[in-house]
């Protein structure tokens, strides 16, 4: 197992932050239920592996909803995604929130599997979600590597 550290995010993170996602999503950005996000203006987590970043989680509350944006665990299987939600999970609640939530998309058969195990349950499926999103992000791909058509957002929550 390797030893990781995790520290909230401080303004010199955020371009990093930002090369991340273009990395990873082709975008600063990311897009769901509608809404555009720049996770590098948003709160959140990093998980670092001696000085290096390994993991992220951005959020966004309302009201008593904490919503996951981000989660971005650089090294699969150290148990960096785990430890992220787990500390995310501990700032929802002393912020009073009574909800964490998500949303994934179909083809995202890893992230279901991931987020089921530690506790998330489906809430909704919101068909054909993704057509919506591509207006507001074109780079969204069609069908996923996995040959998967990227069509619809699932939304997954647990209860705090």
């Amino acid at each position: 197992m390797v030893e990781i550290s995790i520290r909230p995010v401080d303004d010199p993170d955020r371009d990093w932050i930002g090369k991340l996602m273009t990395i990873r999503w082709n975008d600063p950005s990311v897009v769901v239920h509608g809404e555009r996000f720049y996770p590098a203006e948003l709160p959140g987590y990093l998980a670092f592996q001696g000085s290096e970043p390994c993991g992220l989680i951005t959020y966004s509350i309302q009201g008593s909803d904490c919503e996951v944006v981000t989660l971005d665990a650089l090294l699969p299987a150290h148990g960096i995604g785990s430890r992220l939600i787990e500390t995310l999970k501990d700032k929802a609640k002393k912020s009073g929130c009574t909800r964490l939530w998500l949303i994934t998309t179909n083809d995202n058969t890893d992230a279901l599997t991931f987020y089921q195990k530690r506790g998330f349950r489906m809430a909704a499926l919101h068909a054909s979600a993704v057509e919506l999103a591509r207006q507001l992000k074109p780079q969204i791909p069609l069908v996923a590597e996995n040959g998967i058509p990227i069509r619809d957002e699932i939304e997954l929550e647990m209860d705090l």
